[in-house]
């Protein structure tokens, strides 16, 4: 195989020609995902500066430090670039992993576009970062997109396959509060409260510094298993909610019939909430309290 190197084996000498990645390699549109993301790494014009230079005629304006600078490194190829972005995702490695792996694996090399072995790393990993922060959310998706029609046009993935996606949330972090009896009152009077105002309706006095005092209070009393104090703070809590639903009933009588139809509605929500809130008993009375009832039931 002509080379023009004497001293080094070309990499398509070494690797299996129907490799995915080296077929991948060879049918990826890397042209044209060259040409789409070279303006986002051209150096941009630099509009300058105006100074004054004197003379022996006078004082000359002139403009300085204008147009596109040539100064700093030479960039890396673009293929190379996104070739390690998608090895990084398709072997789920990490930056500095995915570089040392690249410096050992020539398939890997074939499918970043190189054509003999390179031993030392093809950048530092760092750059793999700002790549990704330059390309954006909607660059990586098109990339992948890009990626997934070359593997239906060479019959790597039938289309039937992205007809129905599993996802598996099991370990995926979800945005559920839990629903402690006191953040579920803080959220009625933060509701109601809300659309009260809304409505144009003007309360008295609204409890909100004091309702999130109660409900940093309710938690550290929780944590530390202070059940009489916990039982205080939720006492005082559906005390403020039932003052705010009472006053808003009576002045809920000057509004048109939409606007009482949607806090009616809100009305009903809130009033559930005190209702379904049981005060904390402490743990060391429950035993004794289910012995007694054994006791009474024998």
């Amino acid at each position: 195989m002509a080379t023009d190197d004497f001293f080094r084996a070309r990499l398509d000498g070494m690797v299996d020609p129907r490799h995915p990645l080296a077929v991948l390699g060879r049918r990826m549109p890397w042209a044209q995902i060259e040409s789409s993301l070279a303006p986002l790494f051209a150096r941009k014009a630099r509009s300058g500066k105006l100074m004054a230079d004197a003379d022996l005629f006078g004082t000359t304006a002139f403009v300085a430090a204008a147009g596109i600078s040539r100064a700093g490194r030479p960039r890396l190829p673009i293929r190379l670039m996104v070739s390690l972005l998608y090895l990084k995702h398709a072997f789920n490695e990490s930056d500095e992993s995915v570089v040392e792996r690249w410096s050992e694996n020539v398939v890997w090399q074939i499918f970043s576009g190189m054509d003999y072995y390179q031993s030392k790393l093809p950048c530092d990993a760092t750059q793999i970062g700002r790549l990704r922060r330059v390309l954006g959310e909607a660059g990586v998706e098109q990339l992948l997109k890009t990626t997934i029609e070359t593997a239906v046009a060479i019959q790597a993935i039938k289309k039937t396959e992205f007809e129905r996606v599993i996802v598996d949330s099991t370990v995926q972090e979800k945005a559920i509060a839990h629903p402690v009896d006191s953040r579920l009152l803080e959220v009625a009077r933060e509701k109601i409260v809300r659309v009260a105002q809304r409505l144009g309706i003007k309360l008295k006095q609204t409890y909100s510094k004091e309702g999130q005092v109660l409900r940093r209070r309710a938690g550290g009393y929780a944590h530390a298993k202070q059940f009489k104090r916990l039982k205080s703070v939720l006492r005082r809590q559906r005390t403020i909610l039932g003052v705010l639903l009472r006053e808003i009933e009576r002045k809920m009588s000057e509004l048109d019939d939409a606007a009482k139809t949607t806090l009616i509605l809100w009305l009903e929500r809130a009033k559930r909430i005190p209702a379904r809130v049981k005060l904390p008993v402490a743990s060391f009375m429950q035993p004794m309290a289910e012995y007694f009832g054994n006791a009474r039931s024998r």
